[in-house]
């Protein structure tokens, strides 16, 4: 096994911007870690040579370690507007939307969330799940007899990943021994390496037909809300299999049941639905050919560790070694 930190060799790789300006850093200074003091993240802030502090007129950054509550971060941050560095939990920070958008267009504090940070067990759960469908083991594994053989194979699809971030370029890497052909949609033009065709998210409707296996690895935002919806889901090939491991918001997940008991699409692996928790008697949960595993992409186990890498990162980039790493731009939303 390799003694790199988890995530530490991908922060480094991805975090190679330039550190930002002078006068356009936070001023160095104790952090607080609300809202409460994981000892993982203290000890990643002091591994990396800062200080962690209760809020105070001196706090130079703020971990925010609650999953959502933006009105509590609002509150602490109105309080003590000098803070100049926040640190998100998650890579998505749909979350956190109002106390962004409140935020944009100003220099400070300087958002960085998650992002990228775990990439590597979210994309192996999409290619899990991908398999899974393949294999038909959704159904296979509710079954209560012996039935006849059935099942295909993954290695040289089609497949469409709706998304171009470090999950995305993941799940590329992992694909690679599989030989697929890899389509990208994304919202500007660009090479993504790995992939054999990069198409902007308005020619969403042209690739969809083409794909034999849809993976959704994009940002929560309100252009992406219902992408895959009713009429989407009937462009897609009748064989297709749909995985969203992004955010449940994505895809209508009523329209998506109805394709499955009508017996559209060969399968549709699910880690986050909308709403989520995916109540109880939801048709999805008794729709053929599917399978639901309850956002569990990446654990608490899996991803204390990684965030606390992001963590020591961005403290090195606080005290001035380095570019902050997972910025968000708060008027983006992401």
């Amino acid at each position: 096994m390799s003694g790199r930190a988890p995530g530490e060799l991908r922060d480094l790789l991805k975090g190679t911007g330039a550190p930002r300006p002078a006068e356009e850093r936070p001023v160095p200074g104790p952090i607080a870690i609300l809202p409460n003091e994981a000892p993982h993240l203290v000890a990643a802030v002091e591994a990396a040579g800062g200080t962690v502090a209760g809020l105070g007129p001196d706090t130079a950054g703020l971990i925010w370690v609650h999953p959502s509550d933006p009105d509590g971060l609002a509150a602490v941050l109105a309080d003590h507007p000098d803070i100049g560095w926040v640190q998100l939990p998650w890579a998505g920070v749909d979350a956190f939307a109002p106390v962004l958008s409140a935020h944009a267009g100003r220099t400070m504090p300087i958002w960085t969330s998650a992002k990228g940070a775990y990439s590597e067990p979210v994309a192996e759960h999409a290619v899990a799940l991908a398999l899974a469908c393949i294999r038909e083991l959704p159904d296979k594994a509710r079954r209560t007899s012996w039935t006849p053989r059935s099942g295909e194979s993954i290695f040289g699809r089609r497949v469409l990943i709706v998304g171009a971030g470090g999950i995305a370029q993941e799940i590329i890497r992992l694909l690679a021994p599989f030989d697929p052909s890899i389509t990208i949609v994304r919202r500007s033009a660009g090479a993504v390496p790995g992939a054999d065709r990069v198409v902007t998210a308005d020619r969403l409707d042209e690739v969809l037909p083409e794909a034999e296996i849809v993976i959704l690895a994009a940002a929560a935002t309100d252009e992406t809300s219902r992408l895959i919806d009713a009429r989407r889901i009937e462009l897609m090939d009748q064989n297709a299999i749909l995985v969203n491991i992004a955010r449940g918001s994505l895809v209508d997940a009523e329209a998506l049941a109805a394709a499955l008991e009508r017996g559209h699409l060969k399968g549709a692996g699910i880690d986050v639905t909308d709403p989520e928790p995916l109540p109880d008697g939801h048709p999805l949960w008794t729709a053929p050919r599917v399978v639901i595993t309850c956002h569990s992409a990446d654990t608490e186990e899996m991803v204390a560790p990684l965030l606390a890498s992001r963590v020591e990162s961005n403290m090195r980039a606080l005290l001035g070694d380095g570019a902050f790493i997972g910025v968000v731009d708060p008027a983006a939303g992401y």
